[in-house]
C-alpha cells in the first residue's frame, strides 16, 4: 500500500513554497486542519519529521526536502499524463515517430519541428533514419508513423498511403584521383568490377538487405549513410551512384568527375507516407506540413 499519496505531495509543495500550513490551505482551498492533518499523517506512516512548526511558520527538514524533491518530479509526470490524456481524448498523439531516408537530415525539419511543438506541446516527437528497404519497413512494422523522402515504391500488400514529392536523379562520380576517372568511353562491367565500389548498408531488419548498383562478387565497402559515402568517394576510396543535388556541387569544384556508364540508374520517385488508417491530429499536421511544394529543395538544401 503506498504511504505517499499525490495529494499529499501537493500539500507539502504549497507549504514550502508558501512557509505555512494557512497559505497552503489557501492556495488548495483547504481548510487548514486537513493540512495539518495530511502532514502529521505522512509522518506518522513514514516514521519521520518533514516540517517544523514554529508558530504560523513552517520550515522543512532535510528528509522533508528529500521527498519533495523526488515528489515534484512525480507531481510533473502525474500533470503530464492528464494533459496527454485530455489530448488523447480530443485526437492528439502521446508521441508521433517521424522516419527519414538516410539521404535526409531531421535538422531540415526545425521550423516545422518548433511550430509543431507550440500546438501539440504534450505530443513527444521522435526521429529516426534508415535506408533503402529498411525505411519503408520502419512503417509497416509500425516503428514510425510517417516516412519523408521515402526512395523507390514501396513494398506490396498495401496498408499505406503515399504522396509522391518529387523524384531523385542519379549520378556516377568518382575522384580525379581514382583510376576509372582516366577512362574516357561509357564504363562497363569489366571496368567497374575491378574496383570497390561505395554502397549505403540497407537498415532492413525482418527481410533480405537489398543493394543498389553493385555487380555480383564486386569489392564493395558499405557506409551507414549517404553524407559518409559522398565522403568516401571525394577521398578516392571508391566509386558509385550519388543523387544528383548531393554531387553537384563537388562536380562544379572538380572534387568529383562523372562518368557515363553502361547501366545508368534511372531516376527514382520519393514519397510521404503512412499507413491508411491512423487519423491522428499530430500526423494529420505533418503530412499537411510536408505536402509543401517548397519541401523537397529544403531537404536537399541542408545536405
Amino acid at each position: 500500500m503506498f504511504r505517499i499519496s499525490l495529494d499529499a505531495l501537493l500539500i507539502m509543495d504549497a507549504i514550502d513554497r508558501h512557509g505555512s500550513f494557512a497559505s497552503a490551505a489557501n492556495e488548495l482551498f483547504k481548510v487548514p486542519s486537513t493540512i495539518s492533518y495530511t502532514v502529521s499523517k505522512l509522518e506518522q506512516d513514514l516514521g519521520v519529521q518533514l516540517f517544523e512548526r514554529l508558530g504560523p511558520k513552517a520550515t522543512i527538514t532535510k528528509a522533508g526536502k528529500e521527498l519533495l524533491k523526488e515528489g515534484r518530479f512525480l507531481l510533473k509526470a502525474a500533470t503530464d499524463l492528464e494533459h496527454r490524456v485530455r489530448r488523447v481524448a480530443s485526437g492528439w498523439e502521446t508521441e508521433l515517430n517521424i522516419g527519414l531516408d538516410s539521404i535526409f537530415s531531421p535538422t531540415t525539419l526545425i521550423p516545422e519541428i518548433n511550430a509543431f511543438c507550440e500546438v501539440a506541446k504534450l505530443t513527444r516527437l521522435k526521429f529516426s533514419q534508415e535506408a533503402i528497404s529498411g525505411t519503408w519497413e520502419s512503417l509497416t512494422d509500425r516503428r514510425v508513423d510517417l516516412l519523408i523522402g521515402a526512395v523507390g515504391e514501396g513494398p506490396s500488400g498495401g496498408g499505406y498511403t503515399t504522396h509522391q514529392i518529387g523524384k531523385v536523379e542519379f549520378v556516377f562520380a568518382v575522384s580525379p584521383q581514382h583510376p576509372l576517372a582516366t577512362i574516357n568511353h561509357p564504363l562497363g562491367k569489366k571496368e567497374l568490377s575491378q574496383h570497390r565500389a561505395i554502397s549505403v548498408s540497407d537498415t532492413v531488419r525482418n527481410l533480405p538487405p537489398r543493394t543498389v548498383g553493385l555487380l555480383f562478387g564486386q569489392e564493395t565497402l558499405a557506409v551507414p549513410d549517404m553524407r559518409t559515402k559522398l565522403a568516401f568517394q571525394l577521398a578516392g576510396v571508391g566509386f558509385g551512384f550519388l543523387p544528383k543535388p548531393i554531387a553537384m556541387d563537388a562536380i562544379n569544384k572538380g572534387l568529383l568527375i562523372e562518368k557515363e556508364v553502361e547501366e545508368a540508374r534511372s531516376p527514382d520517385p520519393l514519397y510521404l507516407a503512412w499507413r491508411s488508417q491512423e487519423t491522428g491530429a499530430g500526423l494529420a499536421w505533418w503530412i499537411d506540413k510536408m505536402k509543401s511544394p517548397a519541401l523537397l529543395d529544403r531537404l536537399w538544401a541542408n545536405f
